[in-house]
């Protein structure tokens, strides 16, 4: 072998070095700004403006990183730890490992923002399944469903006009959305003032998380309560009923697909907390909820005896839960 393609060996391979240091920077330094950025600025702005940022965002982290890379890391560490000394890397190697390390941060951006936006639509942990075919014909499942219903909204409604109300119902809605993940709660769907949470049965039940995610939503909103004052001239309030049992998951449509749950599961769920305001309360439970979430001694829970509730025939025996 010529010593031609021995110096060719050698810079291909210091060139993919370098462009895999330079992706694993890259994503580490960009995944930390994406993730405040995402919770801090990104949130409230619109999907085609967010694109532009990030790809400008983007674009200034690369050339910052490779400039630092070409200049400082690899002259003074990486080429004598890696014993590189003797490559001679010209502008033209530089420029092909730039062009390599372009066509990687993008491919993996595409890859990202593809999953990111899935996520969105359908909730973390839901693409796999859909790429898999998961849900193409119905299947059972047992799941936990909590239905959360804004309290005097059609007050609140008159009070504000609807503009000011529709973002008023959005804020709530984005303070929910952030405590959502430290629950391993799935946001089902929303309808008017109403947001459905989800979760399976293990997630739920651990820890009595279906329960603690509830006064976590109080706890947010009374945490910025001076905002909602100020802003609205109220802070939100949400009363809520939570059942579990066995319901059917399908996808469903084509030209707009979603994930959906059928059976009497939701029903009973949407019923229960359809009555709070008949008890007085704002967080009711089956009693079959409260026997499978041994809740714990932090919270206080009274039964409030067997209702009928609208379109069940059976009598069912609902649970109040209240934080000591």
């Amino acid at each position: 072998m010529t010593t031609a393609n021995f110096v060719m060996g050698d810079t291909l391979a210091s060139s993919f070095l370098l462009a895999v240091i330079l992706g694993i920077l890259f994503g580490i330094s960009f995944g930390m700004i994406e993730y405040y950025l995402e919770n801090r600025f990104f949130r409230r702005k619109s999907l085609g403006r967010v694109m532009i940022l990030k790809a400008i965002l983007s674009l200034i982290v690369s050339l910052m990183l490779f400039y630092i890379i070409r200049y400082v890391l690899f002259v003074r560490f990486i080429a004598p730890v890696v014993n590189l000394s003797n490559i001679r890397l010209n502008d033209e190697s530089w420029r092909y490992i730039f062009y390599l390390f372009l066509i990687q941060t993008s491919f993996m951006n595409i890859i990202i923002s593809f999953i990111n936006q899935m996520n969105k639509k359908f909730g973390p942990g839901i693409l796999l399944p859909l790429l898999l075919g998961k849900y193409r014909n119905p299947r059972e499942e047992e799941r936990i469903f909590m239905f959360m219903d804004l309290q005097s909204s059609t007050t609140i409604a008159e009070s504000l006009g609807h503009i000011k109300y529709s973002a008023f119902i959005q804020e709530s809605f984005m303070d929910i959305n952030d405590v959502v993940p430290k629950f391993r709660a799935e946001i089902y769907q929303y309808v008017g003032d109403e947001i459905v949470i989800s979760w399976t049965v293990s997630e739920g039940l651990r820890e009595s998380s279906c329960i603690a995610f509830y006064f976590a939503c109080e706890a947010q909103f009374n945490k910025k309560a001076i905002d909602y004052t100020n802003e609205y001239g109220i802070v939100p309030k949400f009363k809520a009923g939570l059942h579990l049992g066995k319901v059917t998951a399908v996808e469903i449509g084509e030209i707009k697909r979603d994930i959906a749950y059928h059976g009497d599961t939701l029903n009973t769920a949407a019923r229960i907390q359809s009555v709070c305001n008949d008890h007085g309360k704002y967080l009711l439970a089956s009693k079959e909820m409260i026997d499978c979430a041994k809740v714990t001694k932090q919270y206080v829970v009274q039964s409030m005896g067997e209702v009928l509730l609208k379109g069940k025939r059976n009598l069912v025996e609902i649970m109040s839960i209240e934080q000591c």
